[in-house]
């Protein structure tokens, strides 16, 4: 099995010889500290060692109830919101057919994601498409009250009773929840759903090979098993006895903090040139920004499309603040093979293309590209993926994970909380009028007349 491979030495050559090395013994330390678990945030390290722990007879338990779930259903709506669903839909989206919700062929039921905002026109609009469709629902969600999951849980529930019938609906709604406690745990065990524990020691952006991802992903008739074996090979090649040189999370790891610290790049751009792949650069940024974007620290994860964004951020990272640096997804070979026809009137100037594979046009944007942003001031880090299938997307989501638990206890934050985001949903309860939020109910409306 190939795997896949990092290339920093267009972000060394933007730091002093030996920097990257100089972090060596930190990042030996923070490994050690996950694997020991000392570090900050120990109890939530139940995603370290996943993928080697996952067996056949889980794998096949979720297999068993995607494949009820794909037997019953033309179409699957995933309610969830952050790690809830970001993960994955990243794999979905990375391994499906660009345009397979327009191609109904019969073969996999629609897999649509909601719960994860509070668009009225959005929900709106997906209550009509469900009309007459035979939908069924997975609930993600560990308390069962988070606000916009279970908000539109609630829309899903009655649509699919009222069209389905309760002892029907019963069959095609499933929870994703807390193995004991919470609203979703109750309403699971009160309606007899079948259900899947989210593991109280693994948080939701590190949730992707639960059964968070896992059951949407068997869902969308991907292999889960392959999936999870690309993760657990990964888990291998990062392992804590791994030397340094050889360890690409302890090196991605190393260099992100080296650029951050010695060279002042505080904006990491995750680039693709896949546009398959823009829901991982997704589900990459909350999984970097929700982990290190803490105490006043922490690098701003962005993402770009490219060539696509080239035509509209092309110019900022080419001759703007110097503050970025990028990493490249590189996808080696694609799923598909297409030649570039000649045209008898050249009015467009590109038969010297002709002949040529499409990705050949977009290997050499992507070469050129990089080259002309190292050249402007941009370090460059290239992660290079043989090919889109469950296998490598497996390896990429474990070596993400294992580097970014590295590299947050290199920065020295707990990469494992996110304390700042229950600011936002304290004022919304208040401004709701929440019943408990009284007094900050009150005082929020009396600092918005003081304001007004």
């Amino acid at each position: 099995m190939k795997t896949i491979s990092l290339d920093i030495s267009k972000a060394e050559q933007f730091l002093a010889e030996g920097a990257v090395k100089a972090y060596e013994a930190k990042v030996n330390e923070a490994r050690k500290a996950l694997e020991d678990g000392t570090c900050p945030g120990n109890d939530f390290l139940g995603w370290l060692h996943l993928p080697s722990s996952i067996t056949p007879a889980f794998l096949q338990e979720i297999q068993d109830c995607a494949d009820t779930l794909r037997a019953n259903c033309d179409t699957i709506v995933v309610a969830g919101i952050g790690g809830s669903y970001l993960g994955a839909r990243a794999v979905i989206e990375a391994l499906g057919n660009s345009f397979g919700w327009l191609v109904a062929d019969g073969k996999n039921p629609t897999i649509l994601f909601a719960g994860n905002n509070i668009g009225e026109d959005y929900l709106s609009e997906l209550t009509d498409y469900l009309k007459g469709r035979k939908f069924g629902v997975i609930n993600i969600s560990k308390s069962g009250t988070t606000t916009e999951t279970a908000l539109t849980f609630r829309l899903l529930k009655k649509q699919c009773e009222d069209q389905r019938g309760k002892d029907e609906a019963r069959k095609v709604i499933v929870a994703v929840t807390d193995a004991t406690k919470g609203a979703a745990r109750a309403a699971a065990t009160k309606e007899g759903y079948k259900t899947f524990v989210i593991p109280d020691n693994v948080g939701g952006r590190f949730s992707v090979l639960t059964p968070v991802g896992l059951l949407p992903i068997a869902c969308a008739g991907f292999d889960i098993a392959q999936l999870v074996a690309g993760a657990a090979d990964m888990e291998k090649a990062c392992a804590i006895d791994v030397p340094f040189g050889e360890n690409p999370a302890a090196i991605y790891a190393a260099v992100r903090n080296a650029l951050y610290n010695e060279a002042g790049k505080k904006i990491e751009i995750m680039v693709n040139y896949q546009p398959k792949l823009h829901y991982f650069s997704e589900w990459w940024k909350q999984l970097y920004g929700e982990s290190e974007g803490k105490d006043g620290k922490g690098i701003f994860p962005a993402s770009c499309d490219f060539t696509t964004d080239l035509h509209s951020m092309g110019q900022w990272i080419q001759q703007g603040e110097r503050t970025i640096y990028e990493t490249v997804i590189s996808v080696e070979e694609p799923n598909t093979h297409l030649l570039f026809p000649s045209d008898e009137e050249n009015l467009d100037g590109l038969n010297f293309l002709a002949g040529k594979r499409v990705d050949q046009v977009n290997k050499m944007a992507e070469l050129g590209t990089r080259l002309a942003h190292v050249d402007g001031g941009v370090p460059n880090i290239r992660i290079s993926v043989p090919k889109l299938d469950e296998h490598c997307i497996g390896q990429l989501i474990y070596f993400f994970e294992i580097a970014c638990g590295i590299s947050g206890n290199v920065l020295g934050v707990n990469p494992f909380n996110q304390p700042g985001v229950e600011a936002y949903k304290k004022n919304m309860f208040a401004l709701l009028d929440k019943p408990g939020y009284e007094a900050d109910s009150k005082a929020i409306k009396d600092r918005l007349a003081k304001e007004a």
